[in-house]
């Protein structure tokens, strides 16, 4: 084994490191090479451990959630990948309070929100990420977003620090944070609801369901939205009115159902989606004048944009 590895281990135990992980396995999208060292903390004190040691030895690190909003190069990622996703997932409901892991779903707990009479995160319920990364990026949907049920959040600074932060202190706008450009490491976060109806929250979940299966192309691979909303426009008319919708490479291609979706219908690599990323964002800009910048994050090495 090699001293790296010995290193994570003793950081986190046995049977909790990974080398050369094919990091398809951990995103929605389904695409990705293979991460050096694939780590999973099982909780705060080793998260803490283990970046304190990637850093000690300049390691290079990414967080990982549930990879929803992640494009991985073809070629992997020469560092440690650190998934908080299916551990560090714990909450309580307390009151009006709920308190949750960074790794808990959004899913998960829109759902315990509503089933203990609360209201406040029905736009959430149909997010595919983590609560870390969903306040990382202020991640929202059909006029909700998590600053509007934030009361505070709990990080580990770029000195190693466990911090408190109150929603005053974290920047939040749209799709972005301090904990963003900072690059602080979210652990936990409290949130702060309202007492509500469970059926008149059911019924607003199920019809943002609704909403989300008839217009979104939940049927195949993808990284939800590929493109911020530019200001004054929707990213996904922009590339429609353009023409493109269905265009492709390979198995990469536009959704026709949403042409704010970019999907994989199978085979499709990294590189097939920052070639149709690329088109998408020059033809537009050649026709309206409009830059489109990628909402997705970034894992691995890419060509420059043009």
């Amino acid at each position: 084994m090699s001293t790296i590895y010995e290193m994570l281990e003793a950081c986190t135990g046995k049977n909790q490191v990974f080398e050369q992980e094919p990091m398809s396995r951990h995103t929605t999208f389904r695409i990705g090479g293979p991460a050096d060292w694939f780590v999973v903390p099982q909780n705060a004190e080793q998260l803490q451990a283990v970046v304190e040691a990637c850093r000690s030895r300049a390691l290079p690190f990414f967080i990982l959630g549930n990879g929803s909003n992640l494009l991985v190069s073809d070629s992997g990622y020469r560092g440690a990948v650190i998934q908080i996703f299916k551990n560090m997932e714990s909450f309580t409901i307390e009151g009006t309070r709920l308190r949750a892991g960074a790794g808990a779903l959004l899913s998960t707990l829109a759902a315990a929100a509503r089933d203990a009479g609360l209201t406040g995160m029905e736009f959430a319920s149909g997010i595919p990420g983590t609560l870390g990364g969903a306040f990382t990026m202020n991640a929202g949907a059909y006029g909700g977003e998590m600053k509007d049920i934030l009361r505070s959040v709990t990080v580990l600074d770029t000195q190693n620090r466990i911090r408190q932060i109150d929603v005053s202190g974290l920047g939040l706008g749209y799709r972005t944070s301090r904990v963003k450009t900072e690059n602080w490491i979210v652990i936990s976060a409290e949130l702060e609801l309202t007492p509500g109806e469970i059926e008149k929250i059911t019924a607003r979940m199920e019809e943002l369901k609704e909403m989300r299966t008839s217009k979104q192309p939940l049927n195949y691979p993808s990284a939800g939205s590929t493109f911020k909303r530019p200001e004054g426009y929707f990213a996904g008319k922009l590339i429609m009115d353009a023409g493109l919708a269905g265009a492709s490479v390979n198995d990469a291609q536009i959704s026709e159902k949403h042409c704010g979706f970019l999907i994989n219908k199978g085979k499709a690599t990294a590189a097939d989606v920052w070639e149709l990323m690329t088109r998408v964002r020059r033809i537009v800009l050649e026709q309206y004048g409009v830059s489109l910048e990628p909402e997705i994050k970034l894992l691995g090495e890419f060509p420059e944009l043009e």
